[in-house]
This record gives structure tokens, sequence and C-alpha cells, in this order.
């Protein structure tokens, strides 16, 4: 039982045992949806990955050694058991919302961006980082069941990049008055491109950091802030590094789409890096917390509250973001008039908000 490649098999034959139990169970009212079966399956290994934070936290014992030792090593390092953690309780909850709704017949969709940006993130730090990291040596066949991990949030992402919408596209007077305001005059968007422009600036420093950049900013923040960005596990350096190539793009656009009128797909990238952020802030605050990080990688505590504080904010401002977009999203939509209206109505009662066909 406890041979390599007998425990990969026995881990595609569990998955392929759950997914044919779901199945069969739904062929009486099948789901329209395909994603539905994504959901459910993943909603399983949620627990085992629940079980796994808690055997190697010391809360429960017995369930998971062997696999432990042969299977997967790199599961007991600190990022890894809150990587756990947050597949175990956040992303279990997210699949019973989504499961919900896929059975009631209501749209998803926003929820499904989240999990998206949160599962790619999850799991291309987590592959690249075994790989890159002191595991590498020690990468076992169970290694490989990793990537369907990797490939059906990619493959739910992109289904749900191209379905409709769940709200109007396009806005009349009421979207036309919110444009037509300067960021002067909108304070909270003010806030939110400052908060922006920080965060920007924290993933160069951080990104810096983990490209080993001479800058004597970079020695001192690595020594006397985050030693943890040098952990040998590999996983905060591929993190930061994946936040500096394409986290940093993201937010120079989000900023552009709070100065500039009109930039629809604001409501679907935000919420989507909102999801990859929180969840790789998560592991990370946590990892570096942790009592399996050895202690010269951990926050020193003359800097503890000053890290914290900063990787919160970091953590919040792309929530923020999608919030301020979803909550309000005149300033996001094109402007046009009603069909078969020519100009737009002079009244502000009189909005002119339809969906596109």
């Amino acid at each position: 039982m406890q041979e390599p490649y007998v425990i990969l098999e026995i881990g595609v034959a569990v998955l392929v045992v759950v997914f044919l139990f779901y199945f069969l169970i739904t062929r009486g009212n099948p789901p329209k949806d395909i994603l539905f079966f994504v959901f459910a399956e993943f909603s399983f290994t949620c627990i085992i990955d629940l079980v796994s934070a808690l055997e190697y936290d010391g809360i429960i014992s017995g369930f998971m050694e062997f696999y432990q030792e042969k299977g997967e090593p790199y599961l007991g390092t600190s990022y890894a058991i809150m990587m756990c953690y947050w597949d175990g309780i956040a992303h279990f909850a997210m699949y019973l919302m989504m499961i919900s709704r896929i059975t009631d017949r209501k749209a998803y969709r926003t929820v499904g961006l989240f999990w998206a940006g949160s599962l790619c993130a999850n799991m291309s730090v987590f592959i690249t980082g075994i790989v890159a990291g002191k595991y590498g040596s020690e990468v076992q066949p169970a290694f490989w069941l990793n990537f369907l991990f990797l490939l059906m949030p990619v493959l739910g992402g992109v289904l749900l990049f191209t379905r409709p919408k769940d709200r109007p596209l396009i806005g009349g007077y009421n979207a036309q008055q919110a444009q037509s305001m300067k960021l002067i005059w909108r304070p909270m968007d003010m806030i939110l491109v400052l908060l922006l422009l920080a965060s920007m600036a924290f993933t160069v420093l951080r990104g810096l950091v983990a490209l080993d950049s001479p800058l004597e900013a970079c020695a001192v923040y690595l020594k006397q802030y985050e030693p943890y960005l040098k952990d040998p596990v590999g996983y905060p350096r591929v993190m930061m590094l994946e936040l500096f190539f394409y986290g940093l793009p993201l937010l120079g656009a989000f900023v552009y789409g709070l100065l500039k009128p009109g930039c629809e797909w604001m409501s679907d990238w935000t919420m989507f890096f909102a999801g990859a952020v929180i969840q790789c802030q998560w592991s990370h605050i946590g990892g570096s917390l942790h009592s399996r990080t050895t202690a010269p990688f951990r926050i020193p505590n003359e800097a503890f509250w000053t890290v914290l504080a900063a990787n919160l904010i970091y953590a919040a401002t792309p929530a923020l973001v999608a919030l301020r977009v979803h909550k309000d999203p005149l300033f996001f939509l094109k402007v046009a008039s009603f069909p078969g209206q020519t100009g737009l109505p002079n009244s502000e009662e009189k909005d002119t908000k339809y969906k596109e066909k």
C-alpha cells in the first residue's frame, strides 16, 4: 500500500469512483452545467486537504501517515498546511454554494470567478514551488495528481469568462452621470487608486527581493522585515515572482479602469484577481507565522505588526476594488440610449439600463 506508484494508482481510482458516484446519482436529473461534477469532485478532495492539515498540526492523528511519507511529503511545509486549510474551508464553502446555485438553476458566475482565481493561484504556486524548492529532488508519482487541480480551474475560468454576465452591460442616464465625474469628486475611488499604487510598489519591492536584486532597499527588507521570502521550501519566492510578472500588470490595469469610464472588463478581472491574492496572502502570512517555519525565516518581532499590516492591506486591496465595481457598476458600463430612442433622457429617474443581448 505504501509503494509510491501504488499510492498514485489508488489516488486516481478514488477520484474515478467519486466521479462515477456523482454521475450515477444524478442520472435521473442530470445537471445542466458540466462544472457541477468538478465542484462535487473537488469538494470531496477538500476534506482530504483539511484532514492533512489537521494531522500535520497534531490536532488529529492516524489518518494520512502513509501518504505524508510516501505520497507528498512537501504537504508538511508551513505554506502547504495553510494552503490545505484554505482549500478545506474556503474552497469547500464555495463548492457548496456553487453546487446549490446550479441545482436551483441560478447564476454563480461571480463566485465562480473568485474560485477560479483562488485555485489557479493556489495550484500554480504549489506545483512550481515543489519543483523549484528543496523538495524538487523528492517528487513522488502522486505529485502528478496536482495537475488535475490546476487544469480544472483554468478550464472553469475560461468557461466562466465566456459566459454572459449576470448584470447589465450598457447604461443610460445614470451611467452617463457617474462617468462624467472626475476622480477628485469620487473620494472612494481616489483612495482605491492610492491603495493600488501602493500595492504596485509593494509588489515590485518583493519581486526584486525574490529576484536577488543587489539594491540596498531589497537587502534591508529581506533582513529586517520578511526573511520568509528566502525560505528554501520555495513557495514564497515563487508567489512573489508570479505576483510580480502577472499581478503587477493587473494592478496597473485596475488603476486605468478606475480612471477611464466604461471598462466593463473590470467586473470579471477584479473578482478573479481578488480570489488569487486573498488565497496567496492567506498562505503567505500563515506560513510565515507557522511553527513549522524555522526561526531565521519568521517575521522579526520588532517588525511584526508592520509586516502583518502591510500584508493584510495588500490582500484586502483587490477585494475592495472588486466590491466597489460590483456594488456600483455604473462607472464601468458602456453608455448608450435605449433601443429606438434618440438621445439620453433628461431625467435622473429614467434610467435606461438594459441587458445586452
